[in-house]
């Protein structure tokens, strides 16, 4: 294993997980999002999150987030890990539409 992989962890197999059913959870304000997005992700900004986590633990489907600079996802994979999902950092939006 890589310095780098042992400091950031293993490479996240995006393609993988949105085969396996996963659902893309932009974390960015309304207006943000209207901007652009991925299609078919869904929009909760971070501060509405902690609402909305009954109906994500509904889906029993992997999340990715992602937000403008993976600073928000990063924040909302902790807290929807720390509800028991299995959550994903995607990070920048546009990086992770590239990766898909």
């Amino acid at each position: 294993m890589s310095f780098l992989q042992k400091l950031f962890g293993p490479k996240t197999d995006f393609k993988e997980l949105m085969k396996n059913g996963a659902v893309i959870v932009d974390v960015r304000t309304r207006a943000e999002y209207n901007d652009g997005n991925i299609k078919g992700s869904r929009n909760i900004s971070l501060d509405q999150l902690n609402n909305k986590i009954k109906e994500l633990q509904q889906l029993k489907r992997p999340i990715i987030a992602c937000c403008r600079s993976g600073v928000r996802s990063g924040m909302a994979v902790r807290a929807l890990k720390a509800a028991g999902l299995e959550a994903y950092n995607g990070g920048p939006w546009t990086q992770l539409q590239r990766k898909l």
